[in-house]
């Protein structure tokens, strides 16, 4: 007789497989989705707009073989878990599979795990519950929203710009808040300011030190043309510089709150450089599970989707246990914090945090891959830092009198670095600590000035955005979510409506044309406002506080009437190739700037007679190693910035190290430069040289 599994459990991919079958006994068989099983069909909007906006939901394409496979197996065993992600579109994907399995969704049918280890999984297997059905409605008035937005403006903007073109509810309002930063930055106007700086020394230890301009006692005084600067240049002409006040205290530096989607992000973009698509295909790697020696394969990390800040009581016992060991009783965090947040918060998962704090990353570093290394340390670091005390300052404000001008020179000098034993490089925006000492100063005291540095100042314009800023802003005016963050930006993207350059995002052409026309005939649509507002509305779904299908009705009527209208009064809008001087050397046009997904290049305007392309190089003014070519800058398939020889195919020399003016002190070759942790490596371009030296970073 042929043996017949007791359980089947289900989750999204075949890594989750292969680390949940490890924990489990013979008697439970574990299979792969692979994603999502049904959804809307693609070529057709898929809903029943007078039926109560009822979807209409299909097998995938290419899913059947999958599908067939799973009902076999739920078949042969007394029982089916649904462990998908524990999120809306997790619940959403198991609601599809019992349908599809003939699963009673009224059952206790579904397990849920926060990390992938053995402990969460046998335990969530022990308590499984019925399907949420305020979830599944929250993320199927999600899906619903973006389908009705997508498929009725996208065939608009087909016929009005050109084919190819969509619109999405949240991406459109992404593209937007690029084009409205990208217009303050065109009406900015500069104002002039300017800072006063008094170097000076103390009498007694001929220590010197700097204080800055502040105004009169009680009173900040703004300096703001040149003028106003000579005048106080000329007040300040001769007279004593006086220790007027003296203020000692002790400052606090609160640990940074362990990882949430967008902090983790925000960080790996700002510390690593990852984009946030590389980011989540990392830390989903980590979550899923990394065959590490010793212990086979392990889910890494806790479920990386989530705003939530909240730890576990068993997490925060162990790390508690780990700090205690590793550095002391005085080191382990006493004090419950609280962050202040005005939105709510889907707390049903915790922070990102190592599954535990005792694989340090030293200790598993030969079982990673280097990228994924490094987010593993960031994530193991940040967790840890933030279940330790604060750091200590002792600081000092000194009050310089000069005629009744005030100056101001500040230090700090920590006392005591908590945290910042294992994540002494953190950096907050806010950060005011310095670590510069002053000498020890008394009041009524005289110091001697040494110069006074005056300096001119513009304001700045506002930065453009960059992935890190970017998800910061969605974040704080609640666009999206946090499994929303990375699909944004990477599909606004490849649609062309903004381009990376020197990562920073930038609008083009295109997509400033399509946001002005949906801001002119969309403007609710792509009001940063109303989508915040409608993320909050599907969060009330999920509480069980509002009907979905009511929230889309209230959306559609006047969504309609939009359509309508803009239907009518839209003319066609033509988008003009920018002309390059270059001569196609097929037919002899002017080759045309286009936009493609790694930035812009030179076509044939006669397509499709002429299929003609060609890069835009850009030149170094530097020569080749190998021959007389100049070197230029071009991009590889995959969009990675390499340089070489202009003479190609003739000449193959590549370098994928930048190329700089200097020139080998042995060759005469000039030299390339790549940066590293410890600075900046420069070596020779010539093959048959050995020269290396390397420029070490120099200390904030």
């Amino acid at each position: 007789m042929k043996y017949l599994k007791t359980a089947l459990v289900i989750v999204e991919s075949p890594a989750k497989v292969k680390t949940i079958k490890k924990f489990l006994s013979s008697g439970y068989k574990v299979e792969a989705s692979m994603g999502h099983i049904r959804d809307l069909p693609k070529s057709q909007l898929g809903i029943d707009i007078d039926n109560n906006f009822e979807p209409k939901y299909i097998t995938i394409r290419g899913k059947g073989p999958i599908t067939e496979k799973l009902k076999k197996e739920a078949k042969s065993c007394n029982k089916v878990y649904l462990a998908t992600d524990p999120d809306r579109e997790g619940e959403a994907i198991s609601w599809h599979l019992a349908a599809l399995l003939g699963v009673d969704v009224n059952s206790a049918c579904r397990i849920e795990f926060n990390e992938i280890t053995k402990t969460a999984v046998t335990s969530a297997l022990k308590h499984p519950r019925k399907l949420n059905i305020n979830l599944i409605d929250a993320q199927q008035a999600r899906r619903v929203l973006d389908r009705l937005v997508g498929y009725k403006i996208s065939p608009l903007l087909w016929k009005k710009i050109k084919k190819g073109l969509s619109a999405g509810r949240v991406q459109s309002v992404a593209v937007r808040l690029i084009c409205d930063r990208e217009n303050e930055i065109k009406a900015f106007v500069p104002k002039e300011y300017w800072s006063l700086l008094a170097k000076l020394t103390d009498t007694k230890s001929k220590k010197s030190f700097d204080a800055k301009f502040y105004g009169k006692a009680g009173e900040k005084l703004e300096i703001n043309d040149e003028k106003s600067m000579e005048e106080l240049l000329a007040k300040l002409e001769g007279v004593e510089y006086v220790v007027d006040k003296i203020k000692k205290g002790e400052k606090k530096r609160n640990a940074p709150w362990p990882f949430t989607t967008s902090s983790l992000q925000q960080e790996a973009y700002k510390k690593l450089g990852f984009t946030t698509k590389k980011t989540m295909m990392l830390a989903q790697q980590l979550y899923e599970g990394v065959d590490i020696k010793g212990e086979g394969t392990v889910g890494l990390v806790t479920y990386i989707r989530t705003d939530s800040i909240r730890i576990s009581d068993d997490a925060k016992k162990e790390s508690s246990e780990y700090i205690q060991e590793k550095f002391g009783k005085n080191y382990v965090s006493t004090e419950a914090r609280q962050q202040k947040s005005g939105k709510k918060v889907q707390d049903a998962h915790e922070a990102i945090r190592p599954t535990s704090i005792y694989r340090e990353p030293n200790s598993i570093k030969d079982s990673l891959e280097k990228d994924q290394l490094k987010l593993y340390k960031l994530i193991w670091e940040r967790f840890a830092a933030s279940q330790m005390q604060a750091a200590l300052y002792d600081t000092i404000s000194v009050d310089i009198n000069a005629a009744g001008y005030i100056f101001k020179a500040t230090g700090s000098i920590l006392k005591f670095d908590g945290f910042l034993r294992v994540f002494m490089d953190y950096k907050d925006d806010k950060d005011e600590f310095t670590d510069v000492t002053l000498p020890e100063l008394t009041e009524g005291q005289k110091v001697k000035l040494k110069k006074l540095e005056p300096k001119q100042h513009f304001t700045e314009p506002p930065q453009r955005y960059t992935e890190a800023t970017l998800v910061k802003t969605l974040e704080e005016k609640g666009i999206g979510r946090p499994s929303t963050y990375a699909p944004i930006i990477s599909t606004i993207l490849a649609r062309g409506y903004i381009v990376r350059d020197k990562k920073l995002l930038v609008p083009t052409e295109l997509g400033e044309k399509v946001t002005e026309l949906l801001k002119e005939y969309f403007g609710s649509v792509v009001d940063v406002e109303f989508t915040a507002n409608m993320e909050k509305m599907l969060d009330d779904v999920e509480e069980g506080e509002k009907d979905w299908v009511e929230i889309i009705r209230d959306f559609y009527a006047p969504f309609h009437l939009l359509l309508e209208k803009a239907e009518e009064q839209i003319g066609k809008i033509q988008i003009q190739d920018e002309v390059s001087d270059v001569i196609c050397e097929h037919c002899g046009r002017n080759m045309v700037y286009k936009q493609g997904k790694f930035g812009k290049f030179l076509a044939c305007p006669g397509f499709p007679e002429c299929r003609n392309i060609k890069p835009i190089l850009e030149h170094t003014g530097i020569k080749c190693p190998k021959c007389e070519g100049e070197l230029v800058q071009r991009r590889s398939k995959r969009g990675k910035k390499f340089f070489g020889c202009s003479r190609y195919p003739e000449c193959n020399f590549v370098s994928w190290d930048e190329p700089v003016k200097d020139t080998c002190p042995e060759c005469g070759t000039n030299l390339s430069v790549k940066q590293s942790k410890a600075g900046e490596v420069y070596k020779c371009m010539n093959e048959n040289c050995d020269y290396k030296t390397t420029k070490e970073k120099k200390n904030k």
